[in-house]
């Protein structure tokens, strides 16, 4: 049983990030190059704006602010999930090849695949999805043992492993194509958020209303993969299976976030790890948690990387790695000294 206290104060705090994202998208909609004044803000949004502020808040911020929350979302999920079935502190989509996975298949899609414009959108987090996947196959099977089954520790290292790797080919595909293509994937690989049109909000939303519940669902079986091998197997949990349809969850939100926002690290890191100091380290409790800290961690970064710059602003990812860096090598240190 989940302590009141504890549900109390998760409570609290749930309400209390809602309503650091709410200020965070006001302020997002006020500053820019094109914005609206706070008190035309909720007038244009009930319908009664003029046309340069309908296109300014229905075809400019609010789609960029509500795919950079949604891809949050994803992100600090997907690393929840790493980090419960790997029992590392340090695993994050970003850091473990996930993320250069898909971006691998986002590139080669977009270089190569014929292209429908309708249908593109729909087709890139299935392409980042498929990415990811062969990537992550690769690395299990690289850090599994046939009489122990996965290794944790070896499957962050290997994915380390992979990610550079996987870095590699992604600057050989930049050498071997047209500028225009070129610029695109850089801007990915930066972390710079693209997919800001409603499509792309559409193409994302129903994998997260479907992994979010069943996360939420499997958050007592992340408990249990926490704990030692030894005491999973002997409460009757199938780790090895647990693990695996866990682990396809977490690559489904990673690809389906990084395929519109670009190679983001981190935020799948740090999430996880504010929730769990907030509420405690029970999934029920800090998943929840995680999830809303991960969306106002990236529209954060990205409000705050867009106007410190003008005119074209400092990419989120690098927003974000500038704080998470240091905060990798703090949990880094820490993570030695115990």
């Amino acid at each position: 049983m989940i302590r009141s206290t504890g549900v109390k104060k998760q409570r609290l705090l749930f309400i209390l990030f809602i309503i650091l994202i709410l200020i965070t998208a006001m302020i997002s909609i006020r500053i820019g190059f094109s914005s609206l004044t706070y008190d035309r803000i909720l007038p244009t949004l009930f319908g009664q704006g003029d046309f340069k502020e309908s296109f300014i808040l229905f075809s400019v911020r609010l789609p960029r602010i509500v795919i950079t929350i949604l891809a949050g979302m994803a992100l600090a999920l997907s690393g929840a999930i790493l980090q419960g079935i790997t029992r590392n502190d340090l695993a994050d989509p970003g850091i473990i090849g996930i993320n250069s996975g898909a971006g691998v298949a986002v590139a080669l899609f977009f270089l190569f695949a014929p292209i429908d414009v309708g249908k593109f959108a729909y087709m890139l987090p299935l392409a980042a999805f498929i990415g990811a996947m062969i990537t992550v196959i690769l690395i299990y099977l690289f850090s599994f043992d046939k009489n122990n089954g996965l290794q944790p520790v070896k499957f962050v290292l290997v994915g380390v492993g992979f990610s550079m790797a996987l870095s590699g080919l992604m600057v050989v595909l930049i050498s071997s194509t047209d500028r225009e293509k070129v610029d695109f994937i850089a801007k990915w690989l930066a972390g710079n958020i693209w997919g800001t049109d409603w499509p792309f909000i559409w193409a994302m939303l129903p994998w997260l209303l479907i992994l979010i519940p069943f996360t939420l669902y499997k958050a007592n079986r992340l408990n249990v993969l926490g704990l030692s091998e030894q005491v999973a197997i002997g409460i009757g949990v199938s780790v090895d299976k647990e693990r695996l349809i866990l682990l396809i969850t977490a690559v489904a939100l990673a690809a389906s976030a990084v395929s519109v926002t670009g190679g983001i690290a981190f935020i799948g890191l740090m999430a996880p790890h504010i929730a769990k100091a907030l509420v405690g380290p029970r999934n029920q409790l800090f998943i929840p948690m995680a999830i809303l800290i991960g969306g106002w961690l990236l529209l954060l970064a990205d409000t705050i990387g867009r106007n410190i710059v003008q005119p074209d602003g400092i990419p989120a990812g690098v927003m974000v790695a500038l704080i998470g860096a240091p905060y990798f090598m703090y949990l880094l240190m820490t993570s030695n000294q115990t």
